[in-house]
């Protein structure tokens, strides 16, 4: 069962993929989440409101999910946020380098309903 109260910010320079977020995350019972285009503007709400869980796409323009990743990790009231990393890529260098950073969990595109439903559950309970 969901945290109903559970405040997600998902961030993906494509809008049309942050709306299919939204409806994904509403129809596992998630109703409260923010959206950011990169992660500059995902830093920013951060900054102001309170989240629970930040998913962020790798390749974004300005500051990608990674150079958001470490920005999160190297702030002390950030850092205990449970992030999790969505990518196209598989490059080992490239997942090595977030799992040095704590990355929670990857999810890699094209992913399910049930597969995003598994990495939250996962690093939320």
């Amino acid at each position: 069962m969901p945290n109903q109260n559970m405040e997600i910010l998902v961030v993906d320079d494509v809008s049309s993929l942050r709306t299919i977020m939204r409806v994904l995350l509403r129809k596992m019972g998630y109703d409260r989440v923010s959206e950011a285009a990169n992660g500059s503007d995902a830093f920013e709400i951060l900054r102001k409101k309170k989240i629970d869980l930040i998913i962020s796409d790798w390749n974004m323009p300005e500051m990608n999910g990674y150079e958001l990743l470490k920005s999160v990790r190297e702030d002390s009231d950030l850092s205990d946020i449970p992030f999790i990393m969505i990518t196209a890529e598989t490059c080992g260098s490239k997942v090595a380098m977030a799992l040095q950073l704590k990355v929670n969990q990857f999810i890699l595109k094209p992913f399910s309903l049930q597969v995003l439903e598994e990495k939250i559950n996962m690093v939320v309970h």
